[in-house]
């Protein structure tokens, strides 16, 4: 690939990089992006379900649509881009230096990959609170991780995606609620029309702000406020490196751009290579009876 070794020269001189993910490097693990042609759940699109206006006329329906993304995500796994994340992450840990992932994925596979320290813009599918609680941050109290599968019985045998399947009108008080019955849980994910939490936010550009690397993968730079970190960071003189599938509309102010999968660009890049074999036989290892991670 050219521009390689501009890159990695780029890399040996920095002392603190910030890599921005985005749902490209989830889709390359199988995870729909819920986006155009095809995008559809049923017959909605995500951008009618994810919404607080939605959850309050039919948490039903929008507890539905997430538990089928639930039950998606619950048989995908790391793919080579996170294992190579999770490497330079550990390499440039033992060289003192630091690197910090921020990502606008709600999967939560750069954890499983082996990712510390992970921002969370969007929060996670796999956390929940009570539909009053304001912030997304898991503190294991107002908002905790809960894997089971189904997060409720009422969910079991249902949420398929397909169009002529109709809504399982469940009734409310079957769905997740607090252990006291009281309050009405949801997922902790920021939805269309809601706000950050804003501890993430101030961390987030507390991050951009200290960096002398960025590194954008997987994204197409059109949400906000992730599509401002990109040139946040350039207009402030410091290199800016894009890894995504097409260009896009911030590729012109990166010091250099790369075409292609992440799980194929991402070991060569970053040199570790070598490094991600190990984890990825580390990862087989660990998930005896499953199938191994992706290599695209």
């Amino acid at each position: 690939m050219k521009g390689v070794a501009t890159f990695q020269k780029l890399l040996a001189s920095a002392r603190h990089i910030v890599i921005l993910t985005g749902a490209g490097i989830s889709a390359e693990s199988g995870i729909p992006t819920f986006r155009g042609g095809g995008g559809l759940w049923r017959t909605y699109e995500a951008q009618e379900l994810a919404t607080p206006d939605a959850f309050r006329k039919n948490p039903s329906l929008v507890w539905e649509f997430y538990h089928y993304r639930r039950e998606v995500v619950a048989k995908c796994q790391p793919n080579v881009g996170h294992f190579a994340l999770a490497a330079l992450q550990r390499k440039l840990t033992l060289q003192g230096k630091r690197m910090d992932v921020i990502t606008q994925n709600i999967d939560r596979l750069h954890q499983a990959a082996g990712s510390t320290d992970v921002v969370e813009l969007h929060g996670s599918l796999w956390l929940l609170k009570a539909v009053d609680e304001p912030g997304f941050v898991e503190d294991g109290v107002k908002v905790w991780e809960d894997r089971s599968m189904p997060v409720a019985p009422c969910f079991a045998g249902k949420c398929q995606p397909d169009p002529v399947v109709r809504s399982s009108d469940i009734p409310t008080s079957a769905l997740p609620h607090t252990r006291n019955g009281q309050k009405l849980l949801r997922p902790a994910v920021v939805w269309f029309n809601e706000g950050l939490d804003p501890r993430v936010l101030t961390g987030a550009y507390e991050l951009l702000n200290a960096c002398d690397l960025l590194l954008v993968v997987g994204t197409s730079s059109v949400v906000y406020p992730a599509a401002s970190f990109a040139p946040l960071v350039a207009e402030a003189g410091k290199p800016v490196v894009e890894v995504n599938l097409d260009p896009t509309d911030h590729s012109n102010i990166c010091r250099l751009a790369f075409q292609g999968k992440a799980g194929e660009v991402l070991p060569v890049l970053l040199g570790v290579e070598e490094e991600v074999t190990g984890l990825v036989q580390d990862w087989a290892g660990k998930t005896t009876n499953t199938r191994p991670p992706r290599k695209n």
